[in-house]
């Protein structure tokens, strides 16, 4: 009698065990509650909303790097176009004693008419188009075109700078986008290349000097171009 009772007892303590199981196992399939599912929700926006920031800088610091990098490119074909004659025209000339630093910026009229490679026509005629976007011309609405401004010194010089003896050459490269408005063109201060937003769009983006020299180079102008020799 005592061993039936024994065994009715196992027997029901069996069962509200495995009825407690079932329950659990019920429970741990049954996924995230709502509040757990806000909690998640929460916890990824707060994390995006902290990495947005960097991320956007990011994008923003590489976009400012290829405009630094086309502009050089700029600066670079001007140059070369220069020394081998490809670009007939020679630059303007500055006077005596003007150098990169002291020369001044270009006008911005808020039009741009430039066709490419080759000097526009508005706002003036010293300014060089480097088109970049395949439209085959330079326009105030580009943000990847690019103008050179270039011109040429001679410290030693008066007005005299007699192109054929060699120069100096300054070269300035601006975004297209620049010139899309009348607000004034800066110098002496180039954009940096670490830059959130659209950057300084006033500024050069680049600024070099080159010398350049005639075809068969004579030391007298040289000595004359670099203010004596001893």
């Amino acid at each position: 009698m005592m061993i039936g009772k024994q065994t009715n007892k196992q027997k029901l303590q069996s069962a509200k065990f495995g009825k407690k199981a079932a329950f659990y196992l019920r429970s741990s399939q049954r996924g995230f509650t709502i509040v757990e599912s806000l909690v998640a929700i929460l916890v990824v926006s707060i994390l995006l909303a902290a990495i947005a920031p960097v991320i956007a800088l990011s994008v923003a610091t590489r976009v400012q790097s290829r405009r630094v990098e086309l502009a050089s490119q700029s600066a670079r074909a001007y140059i070369d176009g220069v020394r081998t004659k490809k670009i007939s025209l020679a630059p303007p000339e500055t006077g005596a004693g003007v150098t990169l630093s002291g020369y001044s910026a270009p006008t911005a009229t808020g039009t741009l008419t430039c066709t490419a490679n080759s000097y526009c026509t508005v706002p003036s005629t010293t300014l060089y188009c480097l088109d970049f976007d395949g439209t085959n011309s330079c326009e105030g609405t580009s943000t990847t075109d690019m103008i050179v401004q270039a011109f040429r010194y001679n410290a030693a010089n008066s007005n005299s700078n007699i192109a054929t003896k060699g120069y100096a050459l300054g070269v300035r490269v601006y975004r297209a986008d620049a010139f899309k408005d009348n607000v004034a063109l800066i110098t002496n201060t180039k954009q940096a290349t670490f830059a959130g937003g659209a950057g300084q769009r006033k500024a050069p983006l680049v600024e070099m000097t080159a010398d350049i020299n005639d075809t068969l180079p004579k030391y007298s102008d040289l000595c004359a171009r670099l203010t004596g020799c001893n």
